[in-house]
């Protein structure tokens, strides 16, 4: 399989196309349910129910299931969607048709089991519904906007993050740590070289707390 080619079509006839365990990792975030009308026919996102959202998104999954490796990974960015009235929404930004404004609101979806204004879980219904599947649900990542799309609602908090889902094939994969590691400050190394005094109260074994811990030991010598 070529490397370095960009692959511009339907996500999951191309994935049906790709060899199977030939790759090594899926960042993606696809289309929220109900949020945005981007003109398209058949698009994801427009379903009638949640239902049917997490079953469209889990059939490309487990096709990308099939074209993962082993030791792959997906990283999975996904946002929450309110229960609403029903009402086809239709405001588009004129002064910025190319922005996030200017994409179309999705109408305001009335789901089945929530009441108006219930938010409905559509991260974790699909996280969940990828672990049935056979994937391992190994972390909720949360992703906080610095600068979020500003909200008219009174009666809560603006929603200033989304989640990512970093999901493996198997239970052991590749994780690069170090790439994301923090160096310790200055003052911490410094503090953990000398270590404590034999008068620390982080010296003394507390009852149900467990032994002492080797970095609290007082250094001999």
């Amino acid at each position: 399989m070529k490397t370095d080619v960009i692959i511009n079509r339907d996500a999951l006839c191309a994935l049906q196309e790709l060899p199977s365990e030939s790759v090594h990792c899926c960042v993606t975030s696809p289309p929220y349910f109900a949020l945005r009308d981007y003109g398209l026919d058949a698009q994801i996102g427009q379903e009638d129910t949640p239902e049917q959202y997490i079953d469209r998104l889990t059939s490309v999954f487990r096709e990308l299931y099939r074209v993962l490796r082993k030791d792959g990974t997906l990283w999975l960015n996904i946002a929450d969607t309110y229960c609403g009235t029903g009402n086809k929404g239709g405001y588009a930004d004129p002064k910025k048709p190319k922005g996030r404004t200017g994409q179309r609101i999705a109408r305001n979806s009335r789901v089945t089991g929530c009441k108006q204004k219930d938010l409905i879980g559509i991260p974790w219904l699909l996280a969940f519904s990828l672990r049935e599947q056979g994937w391992y649900l190994r972390s909720d990542i949360i992703w906080q906007k610095q600068n979020p799309m500003p909200e008219s609602c009174k009666d809560r908090p603006t929603r200033c993050y989304e989640h990512i889902f970093l999901l493996s094939k198997e239970k052991k994969y590749y994780y690069d740590a170090a790439a994301i590691a923090e160096p310790l400050a200055p003052t911490t190394a410094e503090r953990y070289r000398r270590a404590r005094s034999t008068n620390s109260k982080y010296t003394q074994e507390i009852p149900g707390q467990g032994k002492v811990q080797g970095l609290n030991r007082p250094r001999d010598g």
